[in-house]
Parts: structure tokens; sequence; C-alpha cells
């Protein structure tokens, strides 16, 4: 399953890389003889239909419903094998009504809830955005500045499932190591203190939570979240602190962006008390760097051993006491804080202390005056589903005066969004359509309202693919199918999805296994990370940019406009993108190219993780080797029968069964490009053996099958013709995978040489034409060769294929 696309109204050629990646998976595994489900929906609600919308004078659904059967007929052009009988689009009743039963599920669970708190707000799409979809400080999709509101906002409680999120990251073996450490770093287990500092002149306290505990000798100050309960108070009466809230309130609002804005800080004029020093007293500041959803929205600063704290006390002249040493290394705190390791100095009790045995003692001391206690805490925070836009799935709530908040009745599913909605008012439609919010509360029956927030899409994206398992049931889920299909064996999609909708789909998984729904914690068994699409960018002599199709190449290798013969910059390769024109259409390339040809490319050039490089040469390469295989095959098939030499046949009968065993391979391990590679070779031996007069026509039609047959699954168009014109039975794609004979399979032996920063100190015999992974491990079994490494690090290995390992330590 690749994941399911936002119906913009065209496909790009990220689209078709990536589907052409699960495709080909598909149809080698069919091939295979498993039972493969391969399914297709569309993502369709968000704030880009309801901002065209706006734009087109349309309705959403209208706009929405028209891009995909665009997208759809792209889909058909470039052969996709989707089951288009489970077909789902998430704006649609049939589907969102079901996922309103599970808010209320989870409602009933406890696992959904509303409360009043801080809000990231985009003020160019009027949303509230989640912490994930911050980038920077700015919306994710409008680029604005986020602001922080205070909103009453559904919520949902993935903190419960912090801690199982977290441990069963170790489970996903499958899943590329990168991913799998940016979710551990989002849900931010940390082990540290919970401490209350008494406020001078006052029965309160300042609730802190710390992960550094042995630095408390070492505080300057504690410092407070804009919008901590304290700073709220203080401001109402201090103008001056109330303008410093405000500006704070513009400020970038996550760590990410925090991280690199001006520290600043506000003297609220209190203090408080050092737990460990009688009679110090410590200033209050509110920082704007300090996050109220981050443990308590409190921290006390040792500006000697931080960064954000150092650069606030060198801001506003607060002392700078150094409490740890590092072995054998003076340090320079005029010039910035040291963050490493050592023993503690100037701190009393824990003088002498490394920082770990420092954290324990510390944590006991405070636990014996009764002020504090060791605690864990997760970085990650409640999911915030609330939106304030129309184009999203109405939240089953209704808000009754007498009877409060009241679920709406299952029978009463969906609530249906309105059709007949206006824009033309900022904000939310549904909050001033004039009837839809207002109904019957379903307990009283008495006067009620609606509630006009829809949920945040990814609440649509985090439960499909279990829907994809059997879309006709009547409940969300099917509880038997879900136990056939799931996990997803093949999960495909985009690096930028890494905490998002995966962090969320994994969390779902948990929640409706607890609500009843399924047996299983984790959603996807593998997980692909395609690479982007790049493309050369090209801007004019006004630094405008240009659309490659607006740029040609001179024999000098500078570029020009096609119309004016202008001078053109070219500029470096980068991910295509609408805004630096650097695209290229699918549809005109399926129209000049062919739709095998638009495939092959985009799995021809590099592994499907990393990025890749578009190219007109490149295009042009796989539609001229798609001729050379049809031309071949038409030779074969016009050619009179010939009886050839055993031998001759033979040679070549051995090669294509070794390249069944490559490309088989090959395929197992996704490694398309190499697939194609061993392809054009045999095409290469076909063309050589159709001029071959000693080789058996018999032999040549068999090879023509096979290597018809081993590229199918890439090119399924030009494979199905070929396929037919050979003669073959019944249809390509029902056609049982090729098996290697392993005698004719078997490959001649190399001796490969090893080599030790160029010097050679041994050698090994393996199989021609082995993967470097085998070659690799073979050379470092060598005992010579692990003698002289020793306890040097390897830094790089340079295979020469069937030849020479040089091993750089």
């Amino acid at each position: 399953m690749e994941m399911f696309p936002y119906p913009s109204g065209k496909l790009h050629m990220g689209h078709v890389r990536n589907y052409a990646i699960g495709d080909t998976i598909a149809r080698f595994k069919r091939a295979q003889g498993f039972e493969v489900l391969h399914p297709m929906g569309w993502d369709a609600f968000g704030l880009p239909a309801e901002n065209a919308a706006v734009q087109n004078k349309t309705s959403p659904a209208d706009w929405t419903l028209k891009n995909i059967a665009a997208m759809k007929e792209e889909f058909k052009l470039l052969g996709f094998s989707f089951d288009w009988n489970r077909e789902l689009t998430s704006c649609m009743p049939d589907y969102y009504g079901l996922e309103q039963k599970i808010f209320l599920d989870f409602y009933k669970q406890n696992l959904a809830y509303r409360k009043e708190s801080w809000v990231n707000w985009d003020p160019v799409d009027h949303c509230v955005l989640a912490n994930e979809q911050v980038i920077n400080g700015r919306g994710w999709r409008s680029d604005a500045l986020v602001e922080k509101r205070k909103l009453r906002q559904w919520a949902l409680r993935i903190t419960n499932y912090a801690e199982e999120l977290l441990k069963d990251l170790s489970s996903l073996s499958g899943w590329p190591e990168k991913v799998v450490k940016m979710q551990e770093n989002w849900i931010g287990k940390s082990e540290g203190a919970y401490l209350q500092f008494q406020i001078e002149n006052s029965d309160d306290t300042l609730d802190v939570y710390t992960t550094r505990p042995e630095t408390l000798f070492g505080a300057a100050f504690c410092g407070i979240s804009p919008v901590h309960p304290i700073a709220e108070k203080l401001a109402k009466t201090n103008p001056s602190l109330a303008a410093f809230v405000e500006e704070c309130q513009k400020s970038p609002t996550t760590e990410e962006a925090i991280s690199t804005v001006e520290k600043k800080g506000f003297d609220t004029g209190l203090k408080v008390l050092h737990p460990f020093v009688k009679g110090k007293t410590i200033p209050i500041y509110i920082a704007n760097y300090i996050l109220m959803d981050y443990g308590t929205g409190a921290i006390f600063g040792c500006p000697a051993h931080d960064e954000r704290d150092y650069e606030l006390a060198k801001k506003c002249n607060l002392p700078i006491l150094q409490v740890i040493q590092p072995d054998k290394q003076a340090i320079n705190l005029d010039k910035e804080a040291y963050t490493g390791s050592g023993t503690l100095i100037n701190s009393d009790f824990l003088n002498g202390l490394t920082l770990t045995d420092g954290i324990k003692i510390a944590i006991q001391k405070l636990e014996e005056l009764g002020i504090g206690k060791k605690q864990v805490t997760f970085r990650l925070r409640d999911w915030g589903i609330s939106r304030q836009r129309y184009w999203g799935c109405p939240i089953p709530i209704i808000y009754c005066e007498t009877c409060g908040t009241v679920p709406v009745p299952e029978a009463d599913l969906p609530v249906r969004l309105p059709d007949n909605v206006s824009f033309d008012k900022t904000g939310n439609p549904l909050d001033h359509h004039p009837t839809w919010k207002h109904t019957n509360c379903p307990t009283c029956q008495g006067k009620a309202v609606r509630e006009t927030d829809t949920f945040d899409t990814f609440f649509e994206s985090s439960w499909y693919f279990l829907r994809f398992c059997d879309t006709s049931t009547s409940l969300p889920i099917n509880k038997e199918a879900a136990e056939k299909w799931m996990q997803v064996d093949w999960y495909i999609g985009g690096i930028e999805h890494a905490i998002l909708h995966l962090l969320y789909s994994r969390f779902f998984t948990k929640a409706l296994r607890d609500c009843g729904y399924i047996n299983l914690s984790e959603p996807f068994k593998n997980l692909m990370t395609q690479g982007m699409v790049c493309h050369q960018t090209f801007k004019d002599k006004d630094n405008q940019w240009l659309y490659p199709e607006e740029v040609m190449r001179l024999a000098n290798g500078n570029y020009v406009t096609v119309q004016g013969q202008e001078p053109v910059k070219a500029g470096r390769s980068e991910k295509m993108s609408k805004s630096k024109k650097n695209l290229v259409d699918p549809q005109s390339i399926i129209d000049t190219y062919g739709a095998d040809s638009a495939r092959l490319f985009t799995l021809s050039d590099t592994p499907p993780e990393r990025d890749f490089e578009w190219s007109e040469e490149g295009i042009e390469g796989s539609w001229r080797y798609l001729n050379r295989l049809w031309r071949a095959v038409e030779q074969i098939i016009e050619m009179s029968p010939r009886t050839g030499t055993p031998e001759k046949s033979l040679a070549l009968l051995k090669k294509t069964h070794q390249t069944i065993q490559k490309v088989t391979n090959g395929y197992e391990k996704n490694g398309f490009n190499k697939i194609i590679a061993f392809a054009r070779e045999l095409t290469r031996d076909l063309e050589e053996a159709i001029a071959d007069n000693d080789i058996s026509s018999a032999q040549l039609q068999d090879t023509a099958k096979i290597l018809t047959l081993l590229l199918s699954p890439l090119i399924p168009h030009i494979t199905s013709e070929l396929w037919a014109l050979l003669g073959a039975e019944g249809m390509i794609i029902d056609a049982p995978w090729p098996k290697a004979d392993p005698t004719l399979a078997s490959l001649d032996e190399v001796t490969i040489a090893v080599q030790v920063n160029g010097k050679t100190r041994g050698s090994f015999v393996i199989a021609a034409d082995s993967e470097e992974s085998d070659v690799l491990k073979a050379a470092l079994e060598i005992s010579t060769v692990k003698k002289d490494i020793g306890e040097r690090t390897i830094r790089r290995s340079i295979i020469i294929p069937n030849r020479i390992v040089n091993l750089v330590v």
C-alpha cells in the first residue's frame, strides 16, 4: 500500500515514482503466487479544497470529486494495478460517518476529551495546528508565522500510549532506522525530578520539572512560560509585562523553532527560595523559550551548563556559576556554556560526584526534604484534533445548556456536512451557518447546538488502511478481514510523514485494539520512504523561475529561453515544486514516450529510497530501450526456425537462468535499478544471440518469454503485448513467476583480493556478481584482514566487482 494521495487534480512525477514502486512490488508478489491486496483511496478533506472553492467560486465537494476523476484516469493510464472495488474517499459520508463512530468509542473509553488549552493558531488559514504541523514556527501549508491562542479543543490521549509507542519501536525492524529515531525523539522520554520552589513571602510554590537536578547549585533564575498561570496573573496589572507576553505569543511556538530565536526574558519581581542553599533566593523570569506544554511550563536556569539559559543570563546580567568540571580541561564561561560531562564542583554535598551519581543523590535529597520526587515525562503531547474549518469531518458532539456535552447517538450518524455554506466571512463557515448547528438535545429534546469544529485531516488517514481490508462492512472495521490482511507488508510514502501520519497511525492501531476493533498493535510491517524526484532549476535575467520547457540548451552547454534566446541561469537540482517551476508533467511524458517509459525511468536510475534526478536524456534512454526490446522480439517472431548447436544454446539458457536468479533476488530487496541493469544485460545477450545462427530459435523464444516475464512488474503494458506476440499461453498477469534451475543458474567463481588502505592482506573465492553485502562480509572474515584492522574503525569500503575490496581504516 502506498500512502493515499490528496486529490489536487493532477499527478506529479513524485506520484508516478511512489505508485510505480508499490505497483511493481504488488505485481511481483502476485506473480509469485501470493494473494495480494493493493488498494487505493483519496485523502480528500483539507484546507486546499476549501481555499480552492473560495478562489474558483465552487464547492469543495465539486472541486474534490472533479480532481479525483481526473487523477483516477491518469492512474489508469499508468497501469497501476489497484483494486478499484475497494476505493474509498475520506470526504464521503460512508467513510467519515464510520470515523465518527470511532471517535464516539474513543470518547466512551476516555481517549477523547475537551479542554481549554493554548494552541498553535495559523492566522492565514484561521485554523489550529498540531505541534507537528508547525515547521520552523510557520504553518506547514500556509507558511504563516504561527501564534498562540487559548481555545476549547477536542484532543485524543495519545500520551496514554507514550511508553508503548516508544517500546514498540524496537519491533519495527522493517522500518528505516532514521524514521524510528525521529519517532523516538518526538516521543521524547526523559527521567528527571519534579520539585517545588517556595515563592518568597508567599504560601505558593513554583512547580518545576527538570532533567538536570544535579546542577541545582548553579541555578541563577527560574523561568516560566509566557502563558504560565503566574505570568497571566501578573500581566493583568502590569502593562509592560502584558506587552512582553503578547510579543512572545507572536514568536515561533515549537522547540525546534524556539531554539533558533533570540532569547528574551522579563523579570517578574518574584523570587523563590533555593531548595539546597538556606537564605538564598533566585528571581523568576518570564522567558520566551519556555513551552507551557512541556513539563510544568517552568524551569530553573543553570546558565553555566545550558546554552539557552546562558544566552538569557548574558542578556539579563544574571550570575553564571560553574558546577561541572570536565576532566583535564579548562573551560571559558565568558564565551559559551559548557554542556559536556565531568564531575560536580561548587555543589556542597554533590561535590566530586559524576553527573549520573549526582542526579540520584540530588533526587534523594529533594525527597528527604519533601519538596521533590523522581519523575518520568515525555515530550509527546496529547493530539489536538479540533480544526476551525468547513471541509472536514464534523465532530459528533452536541452541547445542551441542561445536559452539557452529549455525544450524537450512533443511530443518527453520519453527521453530514451541509452543502449550502458561505465563504464570505473569515473563520469556520459551519459556525456562522444559519441552521446547520442548531438541533435538539438527544437526551432532553431541548434546544442545543452542534460542535462546529471538524477533525484534523490526519484523523482520516490514521485508520484507512484497516478500512481497506473490507470496505463493504457496516462497521468501521471488519475484524476477521483485518486478521487476514494486516499488517501492511509494504507501506510506501515520503519521509515527511515520519512523525505526523505514521505516529498517529500507530496510536490509532493501539487505541482501536483497546476498543475491541482489532487484535494487533502495529499497522505497518515494512516501511519504504522513497526519495524525492528532483530536476534542475532555471531563472531568467530578471531572476524569475522558468519551467524546463521554456529553456533550451545550446551546443556550448549554455542555456537560453526558447522564446527570444535570452540568457538563462541554470541552478542546482532540487525537489520538483510548483514554486520553483522545475516540474515535469506526467501526462506529457505519457503522451510522448508512453506510460511504461515513465515507469521504467523513475525506477531505473537509483535505489527507491534515494532522491531521483529527472532528465530528458534519461527518459529518452528508457524509451529507446523499450524499442530495442520490441525489435528483438519482432526479429525472433519473424525468423525462420533454426536448430543451432547445443553448446551455444546452452550458454544462452544458463545466462537466462542466472538472470532469473539475480532479478528475483533484486525484486525481493526492492533493488529495481539493479533489476533493470540485469534485464538490459540479458537483452544485449539476446540481441547478439539473434545474430548468431548457432543458437536455436526455440531457445531465443524461451529467453524472450522469460525476459518479458521478468520485466512485467515494471512495464506491464509492453510486456503484455510481447507475451501475446510470442504466443505464450494466457495473459502475462496470470503467468507464474519463473524459477531458476540451480544447476543452470550456478555462477562462475572469481577470486577477489582484499586490501587494507591499499595494501593486499588476503583473498577469497566467491560466486561472480555476488551482492556487495556478501562480498564485504566475506572480506571481513579473513583472519589476516581482521588482524590488520585490529581496533581501528572502517571509514569506507571500496568494491570493484569481481576483482578487489579495499577497506579504508
